[in-house]
């Protein structure tokens, strides 16, 4: 009988010794956090948003940016997890002009593409309007209360503010 005992023990230490290395293995197993999808956080309401991101920067938006010496491409890509195309319109330009943003200038031509303006005037406001209201595959960068107003009555529009040195989508309303 001692030997008929001897075996068993054997078994049932080797069976406990394979329960530990499992539960050890699992332990070490390293749980990646899955990156969030950034098209479902804030773009589910607009379907056509989707990356690569297509950005309309404001006058301020630019403006600012500068002023907490913040890189605008790299900003928006640590914000939206994605590649972004940057956009200034015609309006834009002639408001930053009429400031004399010599650097804001520089950054423009550097960074961004420029979309032609159909219509008459330079407010910068309207024509983002405008165009976002026609063409719904943008992203408004702005940090002015007006346009933020404006913007926020066109549903599905998403709007990046500048907070604490870093850029913030607006979260949508439910």
């Amino acid at each position: 009988m001692g030997k008929e005992k001897g075996p068993k023990i054997l078994k049932v230490k080797a069976i406990k010794a394979a329960k530990k290395k499992e539960d050890e293995a699992k332990k070490k197993v390293v749980v990646k956090q899955p990156v969030p999808n950034v098209k479902s956080m804030f773009f589910r309401y607009n379907p056509k948003l989707g990356p690569p991101f297509s950005v309309i920067l404001d006058t301020n938006f630019i403006n600012f940016s500068i002023k907490n010496k913040l890189e605008i491409s790299e900003k928006f890509m640590d914000c939206l997890l994605a590649k972004c195309f940057l956009y200034v319109t015609e309006c834009v330009i002639a408001e930053i002009q009429k400031l004399n943003f010599k650097i804001a200038l520089k950054v423009i031509k550097k960074s961004c593409q420029v979309i032609k303006c159909n219509h008459k005037g330079t407010y910068a406001d309207d024509c983002i309007v405008n165009l976002v209201t026609t063409n719904r595959i943008y992203i408004v960068a702005t940090c002015d209360r007006g346009l933020k107003r404006r913007l926020r009555k066109i549903p599905g529009v998403p709007i990046v503010f500048i907070v604490k040195r870093s850029y913030q989508v607006e979260r949508l309303p439910d």
